[in-house]
């Protein structure tokens, strides 16, 4: 499961969870202990063909528990939640009241600015959201001052290509050419700012870690992971509208998904009125790229390290 850092020990010798008697109220937590001591292996919850015990969810929330504890979460703090109705939401709830923390969870299709109301609101210093939302949170992080953790979990990523529509964008550096990950993330979106403003997009913009935005609408994606002492980047940029209705006919996506995958997106050609060919953009992109960092791109095969890279990261994306 993705909460697999961290192990709690609790109970007897035995290794079984036993229950407490407390003084005064009981908090949600103690119940939950409680419970499980007394229904251990009963199911407690199934989803998508998979059953979890009471056992086991006190397991997953006990790694949450010792993971937010090692991030220095403490009782009386607050967690936020952006989540849908996954087996996560249930350890992340129960692993937080295990703490003695706040969880704070709130509604998936919240945007940006509601978003940052409630973090603010409620002064929450971690949020455990999607794999897929990281980007957004890396938006709006600034404007989040009490906001120290961004947790992800899940692997439900959806990335929409179009061989007409879209142009993807892989590059594959050594991490010593770089301070670390921030920078790798600013000089590539300087990049594509760059290269759009070239194409006619005036109103390009990008602030950190996300997407390079029009407004509020994302007209490009950087993904960037760490493999071994390489950077590996992986970048959509949106040439043309897609029809998101024609991939919703052959994958099936979760409502709560769906909402957070479709955020309101746009394109060059609706900026714009013209559609750049993919020479056009490889052009431009090129020589933003050598304005901006000094790197050439040379046409031919990939070099050792590039291929190694490039060859891992499609291992891991098959893996997922």
């Amino acid at each position: 499961m993705p909460f697999g850092l961290f192990k709690k020990k609790t109970g007897s010798a035995d290794g079984e969870t036993r229950s407490v008697q407390h003084d005064g109220p009981k908090t949600v937590g103690q119940i939950f202990e409680e419970t499980v001591a007394s229904l251990k292996k009963r199911e407690a919850i199934t989803y998508e063909g998979k059953s979890y015990s009471f056992r086991e969810v006190d397991e997953q929330a006990s790694r949450v528990a010792n993971g937010l504890k090692a991030l220095g979460i403490n009782g009386g703090d607050r967690v936020a939640m952006m989540l849908p109705n996954i087996p996560e939401f249930v350890f992340s709830f129960y692993g937080i009241q295990k703490l003695g923390a706040i969880a704070v969870p709130f509604n998936t299709l919240y945007k940006g600015r509601e978003i940052i109301h409630i973090l603010n609101d409620s002064g929450a210093r971690a949020i455990i959201t999607l794999t897929n939302s990281a980007n957004l949170f890396n938006e709006i992080r600034e404007d989040c001052p009490a906001l120290e953790h961004v947790i992800v979990t899940g692997q439900r990523t959806l990335v929409f290509l179009d061989p007409n529509g879209t142009v993807n964008v892989q590059a594959v550096v050594a991490q010593d050419t770089f301070e670390g990950p921030d920078e790798v993330f600013r000089k590539f979106g300087e990049v594509f700012v760059e290269t759009l403003k070239e194409l006619g997009v005036a109103d390009a913009w990008y602030k950190h870690q996300g997407a390079v935005r029009v407004g509020g609408k994302k007209i490009a994606n950087i993904v960037i992971q760490e493999i071994e002492n390489l950077y590996v980047l992986n970048s959509v940029c949106f040439l043309d509208n897609l029809q998101m209705d024609d991939y919703f006919k052959v994958i099936y996506v979760t409502p709560e998904l769906k909402d957070k995958v479709v955020e309101p997106m746009t394109s060059v050609r609706e900026v714009t009125g013209a559609l750049p060919t993919l020479e056009q953009f490889r052009d431009v992109f090129a020589s933003s790229l050598r304005a901006k960092l000094g790197i050439e791109i040379e046409p031919g095969q990939l070099k050792r390290d590039e291929k190694f890279g490039y060859e891992k990261n499609r291992a891991l994306a098959y893996k997922q």
